[in-house]
């Protein structure tokens, strides 16, 4: 006895493309959401280390500024400190953004599609 999809296969072979073609737009759609996200991730992690860095450049020069004049950090401290605080919080935010605390399943929308055609595939009598 011949399975069902063998006939279908032999009898209506567009069908069968059309299917495959269906499979390649949704790998497509995963793989841009995923693509997505990485970037994202990406790009704030990129973010956060770049303001870090500046933050602790700025540390350095408030520093070097605060040893060699005396004066000028009595008059304002709190603008030593505030210098290099502001980029050193957004780059922490953005490392803080850039992590992946959502749950989510990589190709969930393939994997059911997979595993619904092999459930209908198991099934006698059904294309």
């Amino acid at each position: 006895m011949i399975h069902p999809v063998f006939r279908l296969a032999a009898s209506q072979p567009q069908l069968l493309a059309e299917h495959a073609a269906a499979y390649a737009g949704l790998l497509g759609e995963e793989l841009a959401m995923g693509s997505a996200r990485l970037q994202r991730r990406l790009a704030l992690q990129l973010a956060g280390v770049a303001c870090l860095v500046v933050a602790a450049v700025l540390l350095g020069v408030a520093l070097l500024l605060w040893a060699s004049l005396p004066g000028a950090g009595a008059r304002a401290p709190w603008l030593f400190v505030l210098t290099p605080v502001l980029p050193a919080v957004l780059g922490l935010w953005a490392l803080w953004l850039a992590q992946d605390r959502e749950a989510v399943e990589w190709f969930a929308n393939l994997r059911r599609q997979l595993a619904e055609d092999a459930a209908l595939l198991r099934i006698p009598g059904t294309p």
